[in-house]
């Protein structure tokens, strides 16, 4: 049976990447496409949403959503994804337009339906979730799961210790952790183990197909990013929360407590996990510590595969 999901999406190279795979996969039925200003500005992450789902020949809903943060001042990250949001890469421009409605009612209306079923895989700041959630209260028993990439137990790559999409808006996070769903948090602790060397790049781009060239390309780019700063390989991170879904061994996880800081003079966005259970608070996220390198990247090769040459 299908997973019915819907990608929340700030599109973004590695959102580009994580989309081919997600609709690529057997068990996951994507019900809706929606978009948040994170990587870039939401005019252009909805429009490369739009543009990717037509370059790959699917037909999906993409609903737009918050274009800023829920209280700070909107951030961004054109030095790692371009002014475009998909580095160097140029794909044709959509014919097609958004769904009537917004990022929120949308996802409420695909909960609905799916009574308790319906998983969201989140991939940029977590606004147009917290907003759903404090909007519709209700939804928060008639959501499956909300598996995110995001946060870290250590480190951080925006700042010292804190992970963009949650640096990016740690308010609308603190509400999502909130909320009492069943989450995982695909952070850096996982998607810096997910890399991508370039011999897997080269494989990948001896696919021969139009989504395998666009991920080949930007991993090779993204490549030489990661090899300045210690990596030996380019770091997967949206994409393996997507994998996650599509197959949830990948992962090793451990349920832990996590808050999020937002009032920190140097802390704010960092997630706070207790590791050593010191808080005696619940657990509240399954938290990604590790993932099997070798199957995710397997996976995704296998994904790609599927788009022919």
């Amino acid at each position: 049976m299908k997973k019915p999901v819907i990608i929340d999406c700030d599109p973004g190279i590695d959102d580009a990447v994580a989309l081919f795979i997600a609709f690529a996969a057997d068990n996951l039925d994507i019900r809706a496409i929606t978009t948040v200003a994170g990587n870039v500005g939401i005019e252009k992450t909805t429009n490369n949403a739009l543009k990717l789902v037509e370059y790959i020949g699917k037909s999906v809903r993409v609903a737009r959503g918050a274009s800023r943060p829920i209280m700070k001042e909107p951030v961004t990250a054109e030095e790692v994804h371009g002014s475009s949001g998909l580095g160097n890469m140029v794909i044709p421009e959509a014919k097609g337009s958004t769904y009537y409605k917004n990022a929120y009612d949308t996802i409420y209306e695909e909960a609905i339906n799916y009574k308790g079923e319906l998983q969201i895989i989140a991939l940029g700041p977590l606004t147009n979730i917290a907003l759903t959630l404090m909007k519709y209260p209700d939804i928060r028993k008639k959501i499956s799961n909300i598996t995110f990439m995001g946060g870290s137990i250590g480190l951080g790559n925006c700042t010292p210790s804190a992970e963009f999409n949650i640096y990016a808006d740690p308010e609308a996070a603190k509400v999502v952790f909130g909320s009492g769903i069943d989450i995982t948090m695909v952070g850096l602790d996982a998607t810096h183990k997910a890399l991508a060397f370039e011999e897997d790049i080269r494989e990948i781009l001896s696919l021969n197909n139009g989504p395998s060239e666009f991920t080949g390309k930007c991993m090779l780019s993204y490549l030489e990013f990661y090899r300045r700063h210690g990596f030996k390989g380019a770091a997967l991170h949206d994409p393996s929360a997507v994998a996650a879904v599509i197959d949830e061994s990948l992962l090793k996880t451990q349920y832990l407590y996590v808050d999020v800081e937002t009032k920190g003079e140097f802390t704010s966005g960092k997630t706070v996990v207790d590791i050593y259970r010191v808080t005696g608070k619940k657990p509240n996220v399954h938290v990604a510590v590790d993932i099997d390198r070798d199957r995710f990247i397997n996976l995704v090769k296998e994904l790609l595969k599927k788009y022919g040459k």
